[in-house]
């Protein structure tokens, strides 16, 4: 094996010394390697490397405030790509990736936004490798942002809220969806909520979002009544916000409310209903009524306004009530 790096070595100096001197270079390379006992590093060691480096980078990651999701996400596709692509991370190039990414996209059948969130996460891993001086250049520089066309996502309309609201059969339902249309809140942040964190004066409570930032959310009238007949009618003395309807009365989760809110779908014959949905609902209807866009990242609790913008699609009426009063 050594052989054949001096061979290399030889190879590539043939543009700049003449055979005299690369017999020289060549010579002097084993008489200095001879003293040295090298072994080449079976795939295990390699797998051992790999997995050091990313558990380097996933703890980074922890200290930044990267929620557990997150990490997760991060951990699963970078693991993914190191599967499909057997060599050592240090070693990994441009083209590596490209064919990955490329490779991916055709057996999953994935959308180019799917392909794009991939880049992105290699992106900040290959970065932080860099920064740390693990690499010399990041692979993932020459490989670009991956175009796609906006696709303006439903939200609801006031009648379908009507129809999920006549839906729910109990106050604890009717106080989730109360409240997940005017806060707009994560669902995350909505399963975290405290009894104590909930002031029914100034109509507004306190939530954790991402990165455990702490911002305020506000209801509106008819979510405060809601609220109050529902924790009115509890027998529990459990202090998070919504509990389950049985005993015990524990916390709900996130994925209790999914599977509520799909039930309440169903009786409300609503195809696509989910937690996001609301939020999206808030943020559109805010920027349609005059809302500041820096408000509406505020109320939402987006660092980057951008994303707030991702969210809130102005409806097509009011761009063509707009034109008519400012243009025609």
């Amino acid at each position: 094996m050594l052989n054949v790096i001096i061979t290399q070595i030889e190879f590539e100096l043939l543009n700049v010394l003449n055979p005299e001197q690369i017999r020289s270079v060549g010579n002097a390379l084993n008489h200095v390697i001879s003293k040295y006992e090298f072994k080449e590093k079976d795939k295990m060691n390699e797998i051992e490397d790999n997995l050091s480096l990313v558990n380097l980078f996933i703890s980074a990651k922890k200290v930044e405030g990267c929620s557990v999701k997150t990490l997760d996400y991060y951990t699963a596709t970078i693991d993914t790509m190191l599967r499909n692509v057997p060599k050592l991370i240090v070693n990994i190039n441009t083209d590596d990736l490209r064919s990955y990414l490329s490779d991916y996209q055709t057996l999953k059948n994935a959308s180019k936004i799917t392909i794009d969130n991939i880049r992105r996460i290699l992106s900040s891993f290959f970065s932080w490798l860099e920064d740390e001086e693990y690499i010399l250049k990041s692979p993932v520089r020459r490989i670009h942002k991956v175009k796609s066309g906006r696709v303006i996502k439903e939200t609801f309309s006031d009648e379908e809220l009507e129809h999920i609201r006549d839906a729910c059969d109990n106050s604890r339902d009717l106080a989730i969806v109360d409240l997940l249309s005017s806060t707009g809140m994560r669902v995350g942040e909505l399963v975290r909520l405290e009894i104590n964190d909930i002031d029914f004066e100034e109509r507004e409570c306190k939530v954790l979002g991402k990165g455990d930032s702490e911002r305020k959310v506000y209801f509106d009238a008819r979510t405060k009544i809601h609220l109050r007949e529902y924790l009115d009618s509890r027998v529990d003395y459990e202090p998070a916000l919504f509990v389950s309807l049985n005993e015990p009365h524990k916390r709900v989760n996130i994925s209790g409310i999914e599977t509520r809110l799909k039930l309440l779908g169903k009786r409300a014959l609503i195809k696509s209903i989910h937690p996001h949905k609301f939020r999206r609902t808030l943020a559109t209807q805010a920027i349609d009524k005059g809302m500041p866009i820096e408000q509406v990242q505020r109320l939402l609790g987006h660092v980057r306004i951008d994303t707030t913008m991702h969210y809130a699609m102005v409806n097509q009426s009011n761009v063509k009530i707009s034109h008519r009063k400012y243009i025609s």
